[in-house]
């Protein structure tokens, strides 16, 4: 039996304050949740007969019986105590309660079919009344082991101005040994502990503080390929010249890195410098960028992880092989919380567990993601709040109707939730799900393809959910059948160019997925070639594209190539560009639709020509006969572009496709649109857009049905 729970009307904002509920209108940027002693005391009045109950204290004893006034200590424990009592006779069901409190974890809770319990009999591990549960992957560093670094062994490396400032931890007088180094090259975080002081992540010391600098000229390239995986030509790590005289004065032996986009604004890597040559002002590098050092615009980068630059409040630096953690905290450390993460294991993984539901509980700093799925089915993540992950906040890898809601999810390293799942091959779908998640803050460490949501398998959905605030995507998708729907997006691409806040790309089989319903606001992008709403990549083919909400954003909808999409319904307001639909197919990109391209090779991978799918996607069967590259089977109709730049379309959309009654308006309507709006006079054939179902609802356990 599901455990009842009746939400107040409650937001949360993102400073944290929460405040009542008094309408939708202030609460689009406001978020319900559940605050944990609610939940708590909700908890305790939904149990069954049949149920068991154990508790877990920061304050309890493995020796205990796990009883509320004599609770656990560890959630392994009380893992194990619920595998045995589920060998008695009338179980049904058991609860874990998670008593307020810090939980440093030095090994993560693992759950596998043993653990699981069934739709009658749920296992559950909540947090009790009062203040938060807190499970943290790492240690808290007691302010009295800061001493001030000027009297240290290093001083002579600090910077100038801030000497007096920094403090410096001995981490082997913690138990802390054996920390890696970072290497060479790395993508999506070096696996290096972080530092967070007041929950907040704290800033690895960097140069310049804020903003980027440029390379003044290449040098070498170094080694490098060509897009879509050619060949790689060239060799070493690359060189380039700088312009600043700051680099001069830092010791490459003792290790600096550089962070930035190389090549393409939309490819960011972290790379070790091998040597600086003072005199001739260049930098070395010590392994090569994938597309080489160079491209269009500006390339630009700032350094990292420097003992000489730890000048600013909030810049740390470790010393991994002296075990010594420096610190330039932002306030006086009795103010706030100072933790340094080290588990590299999920918080929480769950292999082959099922009807599994973890609820209300906080789950922070690890060098991992916080919660990893695989296999199994029914798994819940509810009203959790997940911060300060080294990677993912949560992982769907696989199984059936798993699903992540009511959670804020914030400074992730990567994505803050990946769903997969379902068997593309027979066309099965999995039916995992987010829905009425706040997203905020992600891609902290891999700046590039890391988006709120990955979204891929078959089957899967994302949904009312807000999402805001990081350098690239919002949700990148890829499968088939898949829903992305009722979710307010802004404040998104802030840094990278060639984006999407809903993106796929490159690939005619991913099919049959559905954009729907979204709010997509505010969003530009710095890079070369700007920022999009919605971006079909490089020929990506067979999306529906209806009934979403475009206001200031870059470019609308970018339709980059690609056969059998519906573009229908939309409304594109005060922004610069609306739609683009071209034919790349056609001009530098036909050799990737050509016969030895990445496109065909994709489209053979899936078993085409046989049911589901020669019934489920016919075009496929013809369509490499059929002028692969051209952009054909499309439908532009319906859509309603107002105080907005006109559309842009390659003249094979018309001919090979459905483009009509799409209604130009000068002056943008007044959101969202009344009955007796402009629009529907003018275009009866539009038809109205939810626009109060948009974003996050009320949480309950029933948000795994689709909505339509």
């Amino acid at each position: 039996m599901k455990c009842a729970i009746a939400w107040s009307s409650l937001y949360v904002q993102a400073d944290g304050k929460v405040t009542p509920c008094c309408g939708r209108r202030a609460g689009r940027r406001l978020v319900r949740i559940i605050t944990g002693a609610f939940l708590g005391v909700l908890l305790m009045s939904t149990l069954l007969p049949g149920q068991v109950v154990y508790h877990v204290s920061p304050r309890g004893s493995d020796e205990n019986p796990g009883t509320a006034d004599k609770p656990f200590a560890s959630l392994q424990h009380a893992r194990d105590a619920v595998r045995l009592a589920k060998r008695q006779p009338g179980f049904a069901g058991a609860t874990v309660r998670v008593n307020a409190g810090v939980y440093p974890i030095s090994r993560g809770l693992e759950l596998t079919d043993a653990d699981s319990g069934t739709a009658q009999a749920p296992v559950r591990y909540c947090a009790g009344a009062g203040k938060p549960a807190r499970l943290i992957g790492g240690i808290v560093v007691p302010a009295a082991a800061f001493k001030p670094a000027a009297d240290g062994p290093d001083r002579a490396r600090l910077h100038r101005t801030a000497a007096r400032k920094i403090l410096v931890a001995d981490l082997a007088a913690l138990g802390v040994k054996n920390l890696p180094v970072w290497p060479d090259k790395t993508r999506g975080g070096s696996g290096m502990p972080e530092l967070f002081f007041d929950a907040q992540p704290m800033q690895v010391a960097r140069w310049p503080n804020k903003g980027w600098v440029t390379i003044e000229k290449v040098i070498s390239a170094g080694a490098k390929r060509a897009m879509f995986a050619g060949p790689v030509s060239g060799s070493g790590g690359g060189v380039f010249q700088y312009s600043d005289p700051r680099p001069a004065a830092w010791n490459a032996s003792a290790g600096v890195w550089l962070s930035g986009y190389w090549c393409h604004d939309w490819a960011d890597e972290t790379l070790r410098i091998k040597s600086i040559d003072a005199d001739k002002k260049t930098i070395a590098l010590a392994a090569p960028h994938g597309y080489g050092i160079g491209g269009s615009g500006k390339r630009r980068y700032f350094a990292i992880n420097l003992l000489e630059e730890l000048d600013a409040p909030g810049e740390s630096y470790l010393d991994a092989k002296g075990l010594r953690l420096y610190f330039h905290p932002p306030a006086d450390l009795a103010s706030g919380e100072v933790v340094l993460s080290l588990l590299t294991e999920p918080l929480i993984k769950l292999s082959g567990a099922s009807h599994v539901t973890v609820e209300g509980l906080t789950l922070e700093a690890c060098r991992n993601a916080a919660v990893m799925i695989e296999g199994g089915q029914g798994v819940r993540i509810s009203g959790c709040q997940i911060r300060n992950t080294g990677r993912a906040g949560v992982v769907i890898a696989s199984g059936t109707d798993h699903g992540v809601g009511g959670c804020q999810i914030s400074n992730t390293g990567t994505v803050g939730i990946s769903i997969a799942g379902g068997d593309r091959k027979t066309l099965t779908p999995a039916g995992n799900w987010a829905a009425d998640n706040h997203i905020h803050h992600f891609s902290r460490l891999q700046r590039t393809y890391a988006p709120a949501v990955s979204l891929q398998g078959v089957g899967n959905r994302v949904s009312h959910s807000l999402i805001h605030d990081a350098p690239h995507c919002a949700v990148l998708f890829g499968g088939n059948e898949n829903v992305i729907e009722f979710n307010e997006f802004h404040s998104v691409c802030q840094e990278t160019g060639d984006v999407g806040v809903i993106y796929t790309g490159r690939d005619w089989t991913v099919r049959g997925n559905v954009i729907r319903h979204n709010y997509i606001h505010d969003v530009k992008g710095p890079g070369v070639y700007g920022a999009q709403g919605v971006y079909l990549d490089d020929c990506a083919s067979g999306t529906i594209v209806r009934g979403n909400v475009f206001v200031k954003v870059q470019r609308a909808l970018q339709i980059g190539g690609g056969r059998d999409n519906v573009i229908e319904n939309n409304l594109v307001v005060d922004c610069p560009a609306s739609l683009a639909f071209d034919n790349r197919g056609l001009g530098w990109m036909k050799h990737h639709v050509g016969k030895d391209g990445v496109m065909p090779k994709r489209l053979t991978d899936m078993p085409y020509k046989t049911p589901p799918w020669s019934t489920k996607y016919p075009p496929l069967l013809t369509l490499l006969g059929d002028e692969p590259g051209s952009p054909k089977g499309n439908v532009v109709r319906h859509n309603v572009i107002a105080a907005a730049g006109a559309m842009q379309l390659a003249g094979e959309v018309t001919r090979y496709g459905t483009v009509s009654d799409n209604l130009v308006l000068k002056t943008a309507p007044k959101l969202p649109l009344a009955p007796a709006s402009e629009v529907f006079k003018k275009l009866p054939a539009f038809k109205p857009i939810p626009f109060d179902q948009i974003g996050p609802r009320r949480h309950t356990e029933q948000q795994g049905q689709p909505t339509h």
